[in-house]
Parts: structure tokens; C-alpha cells; sequence
């Protein structure tokens, strides 16, 4: 059995769903004891990561944070459906883009997270994210060929959530970004299959409701 601490609207907690999903693994899924932070769950997963698997199929209990690590993990000890391509080349591609996703875009994102709660947003700070998300856009259009997107990914995994996120702050945080014609297509790709599909239709309702119940706070 695989457990999983998660919580609802963490962006990489849904990075590893869909690939859980995508390889038809069942998985029990527990809030962090305490909360994202606390005290409670940095006794359990030291980094106090989100999200965090623990693999009690292994003698004593595996414990691994991080989503990179943990689909890594997967990828290994689960290697069917496998998401990562057979061939070298496109396997250190596959893994380019989901570094350039954890390390360039979402940061990107996240550095609104602060301005959903601010009673005025810094109409500064969210027109520079603005333009550095369309910058960073701009170079995942460079880094994509018409093939990426037609079969799931560790590569693709993060990007269908930020994608997500942007939609619902965009109007919220009055911003625009622009999106390559190359990005759009893969977007399109990407959100077809299954296991994407299925985790944005579960997952696009919470992330609303949990910013509707924001604004209401």
C-alpha cells in the first residue's frame, strides 16, 4: 500500500496524483499532521515537503519527500505504465521540461501566492510575474516538438496544474500572460489523456471552491 500526505490544492501533490493515476496505482491519502509546516509533520517527513510517500511494501516502511523524487521512485519500482521514454535522448528531454517546470515556471507562479490574501494586490509585483510567466512560457515553447504531449510524461506531469492555476488567479489578480501557439497545443495534448484528465476534473472544483472560500474569509 502506498501512503501519501497531501493536501488539496498543493500543486505537487496533484503532479503526483497524475502520475500515480497514469500508472493505476492505488494510494491512501492523509492530510500532514498538524498542517503544511507544522511542527507534527517535520517529526514525520524531516524537509517538511509536500507531498510525501511512504511505500509500506518495503520492510520498515519507505519514506521519501519531494513529487521528483517520488516519481522517480515510481518509475523504478513501478515501471509499467512507464513515464519516462525508452529512448536516452527523449528520457533526458522528458526530464529537462519537469525541471524547467519545478524550477522556472511555478516559481514564477508562486510568488503571487501572497497577493490572493492581500487586501490590495501589488499591482507592481503582479504585472512582473505577469511578464515572467509569459517569458517563461516563451522558452517552454522553445523547448517542446510537436511530439511532446501525445503520450504522458515524467515531463508533463506539473505543467497541466500550474496551467490550472494561472486560469483561475489570472482574472482574480487581473492579469494576462501570453501563450505561445506551440504551448497551446501542447496544453491541448496534454490535457486529453486520461490521467490528466481525470485529476484536473477532480482537481480544477477544489482549487475554485478553496478560492471562493477565501474571498469570502
Amino acid at each position: 500500500m502506498l501512503t501519501i500526505y497531501a493536501i488539496d490544492v498543493s500543486l505537487y501533490c496533484a503532479k503526483l496524483r497524475i502520475a500515480l493515476r497514469h500508472k493505476r496505482l492505488q494510494w491512501r491519502e492523509v492530510a500532514p499532521p498538524g498542517g503544511y509546516g507544522s511542527g507534527a509533520y517535520k517529526q514525520i517527513v524531516p524537509s517538511g515537503n509536500l507531498p510525501a510517500l511512504v511505500d509500506e511494501a518495503v520492510d520498515g516502511g519507505l519514506l521519501i519527500g519531494d513529487s521528483e523524487a517520488i516519481v522517480e521512485y515510481l518509475e523504478e519500482t513501478r515501471p509499467s505504465p512507464s513515464l519516462l521514454p525508452s529512448a536516452a535522448p527523449a528520457r533526458a528531454r522528458s526530464r529537462e521540461r519537469s525541471r524547467f517546470h519545478d524550477t522556472r515556471l511555478e516559481p514564477e507562479l508562486r510568488q503571487l501566492f501572497p497577493e490572493i490574501r492581500a487586501e490590495a494586490s501589488d499591482r507592481d509585483l503582479v504585472g512582473r510575474q505577469a511578464g515572467a510567466m509569459s517569458d517563461r512560457l516563451a522558452q517552454l515553447a522553445r523547448l517542446l516538438d510537436a511530439r511532446d504531449g501525445a503520450e504522458l510524461t515524467l515531463g508533463d506531469c506539473g505543467f497541466p496544474v500550474t496551467f490550472a492555476w494561472i486560469d483561475a488567479l489570472a482574472p482574480r489578480l487581473d492579469f494576462t500572460v501570453h501563450w505561445p501557439v506551440e504551448v497551446i497545443d501542447y496544453r491541448n495534448r496534454v490535457e486529453r489523456l486520461e490521467a490528466v484528465a481525470a485529476e484536473l476534473a477532480s482537481y480544477r472544483p477544489r482549487l475554485t471552491r478553496w478560492l471562493d472560500a477565501d474571498d469570502e474569509a
